[in-house]
């Protein structure tokens, strides 16, 4: 898996993963749970990973929809 977007706006994820998900790309989030070592201030961001195969594509799709990709 490959980072597509390291974000701490919890609305962005849920956005950009509705956007793949509409593509037939599957996401997984990481670092959700860290709210228990950062005391659920929402400082640490999540990050949000799409298989190797499908990075290009997700890419592109964030691209369209005005999101800059990180990772």
């Amino acid at each position: 898996m490959k980072e597509l977007l390291r974000t701490n706006d919890p609305t962005l994820i849920a956005f950009v993963t509705a956007l793949l998900d509409d593509e037939g790309i599957t996401s997984f989030q990481m670092d959700v749970h860290m709210s228990v070592l950062e005391g659920s201030i929402g400082i640490l961001p999540r990050r949000l990973m799409v298989g190797d195969r499908d990075l290009f594509l997700a890419r592109s799709i964030l691209k369209e929809n005005g999101i800059e990709a990180g990772g």
